[in-house]
């Protein structure tokens, strides 16, 4: 019910709702601001600022979350990241499409991820997925955190589907600069499009050059690699703070050389982040269970997703000239048996964990908001109710599934304190 009549909602209080604080659901209120586009804090904006809310929204019990935060994400609605078009205009069109797409599905904010590569896709396509900032509108859906470069500095051995002629190794910085474009490499403290890269540590001379990638801003993901226990854990303690698709494209853990996986076991500084695919496909329920239990506070669920998300079954083309295969959720390689990634949404990534695993709706949240947040560096920022924070916020229902029992579905999106997707008023 509108506090004023005929009034352009300014300030929105939530009431009868459950907030998603730490490892619980609290009831507690919530007070946004559409002009700021940020989180109040509620006791000040009442006895304080003496404000009255323009709208109440009574949410009948329903959950209110951060928005979610997709870390890996290759396309969505048929448009791929790593595809450039015939113009930035038209490309630039696609994310549009995407980032509205997005945010029907509770995703607020992501990082668009590029395959391996030849350097003129990185030139072309990075400029648009340069993070906006203050210049995103609510109205334009979700909004790209910066570019997530998955290659082409990888293994050959663990290349997955990332086509192997274009994979490089790198001697010296200039390889990177060479391969990314300067301007995406820029000297510390200038902005730029790329948020995180994932890299095999063992190959090349890639090691020393992860101090240098971190002073830009730039988070070093260990991933598609090779690398045993030792030259995994010389990435960390030369500032790699991420692990790409935990279990997947890399060393299988052994009981005589853990591997990358064994990065979660050591305790010599703080063990890094990780993603997963909860899709039931890439990987078995109990192996995300045993990475959960080894570090769940480092545990961040990712789509992996593909543009063949939310398109019929059928067979697609790829970025490199070959072939994928669409059944259900599942995508492979046309001609072979290897994953080609994730046609899941990340609610669907939740309720999935939150079926394999013992931990609380809060914790399953916790995995797509405040700890990818963390991860980024944007704690205070993203993934939290805290006041000050954007208000980018997700309201879940929950519903009971006859065969996968209680499932959270996404009933209204908004972002920078402004609705942007309704499930009974946009269905």
């Amino acid at each position: 019910m509108p506090g004023k009549t005929g009034a352009t909602p300014h300030i929105t209080k939530f009431t009868n709702c459950r907030l998603v604080k730490g490892k619980d659901l609290i009831q507690q209120d919530l007070w946004i601001d559409s002009l700021t586009g940020k989180i109040l804090r509620d006791q000040e904006a009442f006895y304080g600022l003496h404000l009255s809310p323009d709208e109440v929204i009574d949410l009948g019990g329903r959950i209110l979350a951060p928005g979610l935060i997709d870390v890996q994400l290759n396309g969505a609605q048929g448009f791929d990241f790593s595809v450039p078009m015939a113009t930035k205009e038209e490309y630039d069109e696609g994310l549009r499409m995407v980032n509205k797409g997005l945010a029907r599905t509770g995703v607020t904010s992501y990082l668009p991820t590029i395959v391996s590569s030849t350097p003129e896709v990185y030139w072309q396509v990075l400029p648009s997925l340069a993070p906006k900032g203050k210049n995103h509108r609510a109205e334009d859906g979700a909004e790209s955190l910066g570019a997530h470069v998955e290659g082409p500095f990888i293994s050959p051995g663990r290349n997955g589907v990332h086509k192997k002629e274009v994979l490089r190794a790198a001697s010296t910085f200039q390889d990177l600069i060479d391969c990314y474009g300067p301007e995406h490499l820029p000297e510390t403290g200038a902005s730029h499009a790329i948020k995180m890269i994932t890299a095999a540590p063992e190959v090349g001379n890639m090691i020393p050059h992860i101090p240098e990638l971190v002073s830009k801003g730039i988070i070093y993901s260990i991933g598609h690699s090779d690398a045993t226990y030792e030259q995994a854990l010389s990435a960390t303690k030369n500032g790699a703070t991420m692990i790409t698709h935990l279990f997947n494209a890399m060393r299988p853990f052994y009981h005589r050389n853990p591997g990358i996986f064994g990065l979660l076991g050591q305790s010599e500084r703080p063990r890094p982040y990780y993603g997963l695919i909860a899709d039931g496909i890439h990987l078995h329920p109990t192996s995300i269970k045993i990475a959960y239990n080894a570090h769940p506070h480092g545990m961040i669920l990712v789509t992996d997703a593909m543009k063949l998300c939310g398109l019929p079954d059928g067979v697609y083309e790829w970025t490199n000239g070959e072939r994928i295969i669409k059944t259900g959720a599942r995508l492979t390689l046309e001609g072979s048996d290897k994953i080609a990634g994730s046609s899941a949404t990340l609610i669907e990534c939740v309720n999935n964990f939150r079926r394999w695993s013992n931990s609380s709706t809060a914790e399953a949240l916790n995995a797509v908001t405040s700890t990818p947040a963390k991860m980024l560096g944007l704690e205070g920022i993203k993934g939290t109710l805290e006041s000050g924070a954007d208000a980018d916020l997700v309201v879940l229902g929950e519903m009971e599934d006859p065969f996968a029992g209680s499932t959270l579905t996404v009933d209204q999106v908004w972002k920078l304190g402004t609705r942007i997707y309704d499930a009974e008023k946009d269905a």
